[in-house]
């Protein structure tokens, strides 16, 4: 249920856990201001029967897809498990996927509004920020993940 509200949430409110398994849920180290891509798309399939001439095709249930999911401009507080993650990919290991739970919270961070968890995502493409002494950019500037299955808690 949507909550009615007059001025928006403020940036750097996706709070999101990159923990490796075995940890906490609740063990969560980094925030984003933009999360994108959280979508699932099924696709329809047709079929009509091969004596039926006059009726329209039935639509069934296809196969489905599952958007990539783009964090952007953010702030990881244990970066040693991030490229721990990164090399786990690179290299193929123990550990490529993992569960990503990603929260809206609330301007004091003291409640989740919203969660989506991704089912076995490991990070496709990772960008950092620009190395330049005039600004104070984030950590990370892109990370996108692919999953196999995104609820909605």
């Amino acid at each position: 249920m949507g909550i009615h509200r007059v001025t928006p949430y403020s940036q750097f409110n996706f709070r999101v856990s990159l923990a490796a398994s075995g940890a906490s849920p609740g063990d969560f180290n980094a925030g984003f201001q933009e999360v994108t891509g959280l979508g699932i798309e099924t696709k329809v399939a047709e079929y009509r029967a091969g004596i039926s001439k006059n009726t329209p095709p039935a639509k069934i249930t296809g196969t489905f897809k599952i958007s990539n999911v783009t964090l952007k401009r953010g702030l990881v507080g244990d970066p040693a498990t991030l490229y721990a993650w990164l090399d786990a990919v690179r290299s193929g290991g123990q550990g490529r996927t993992r569960t990503v739970i990603i929260q809206l919270m609330n301007e004091q961070w003291q409640k989740p509004l919203r969660q989506w968890t991704l089912i076995n995502a490991w990070p496709t493409r990772f960008l950092g920020p620009p190395l330049t002494g005039k600004t104070a950019d984030v950590a990370i500037q892109e990370l996108v993940l692919v999953t196999e299955r995104i609820d909605l808690g």
